[in-house]
């Protein structure tokens, strides 16, 4: 697949490669996209029931609100992570807690693992952080997973986010958590300029 869109962010890691970050092509990208949330292990993106027109229409929904952005991750040059950047103000999530003007929300979902890649969910992860804090707007980001996806908590947990509480949204009932900027630098031995 090729892409017209240049990438947002980049990063090198030793022994896996560049991930990179840039903006959906809904057209080009809802094939690869769809076969993602379609898998078993997506059951927490709640989209297995929808047919591929249904989720095309729900995230040209999502690109047309100005306030939400998505993503597709790629390591060197194939697509392996889905993300979404909201701003919380402007997201049902606000109704939740106080939120802050600078404060983002964010949804991942990874690629399905073609072969074992040792840390390989963290490098997606914690180079997703290290966007968002490059960004210079975003002071905080705010997850509201499926309180019973344990594998994102972990994740959540070893990035600095701090749980708050769980809330009952129109889907689920989400664990509230929020990490800010010196939260993951604590835990995550990166430098962000």
């Amino acid at each position: 697949m090729i892409s017209t869109s240049e990438a947002v962010f980049k990063k090198e890691i030793i022994g896996l490669g560049e991930i990179s970050i840039r903006p959906i092509e809904l057209k080009n990208d809802i094939n690869t996209l769809y076969s993602w949330v379609k898998k078993p292990y997506a059951k927490y993106w709640g989209m297995l029931e929808q047919s591929k027109e249904e989720a095309f229409k729900a995230y040209q929904e999502l690109e047309e609100n100005p306030h939400h952005h998505t993503y597709i991750g790629m390591l060197n040059d194939e697509p392996i992570f889905l993300m979404e950047r909201y701003k919380a103000s402007e997201d049902v999530i606000a109704k939740h807690y106080n939120a802050l003007e600078n404060d983002y929300g964010m949804h991942i979902l990874v690629a399905p693992a073609e072969k074992k890649i040792s840390q390989f969910t963290w490098h997606v992860f914690s180079t997703i952080m290290e966007y968002f804090f490059s960004l210079s707007f975003v002071n905080r980001v705010v997850v509201e997973p499926d309180m019973n996806n344990e594998k994102i908590h972990v994740l959540n947990k070893k990035a600095g986010f701090i749980y708050d509480k769980n809330i009952t949204l129109e889907d689920k009932i989400a664990s509230l958590a929020f990490c800010t900027r010196e939260d993951f630098l604590k835990v995550s031995n990166v430098r962000i300029e």
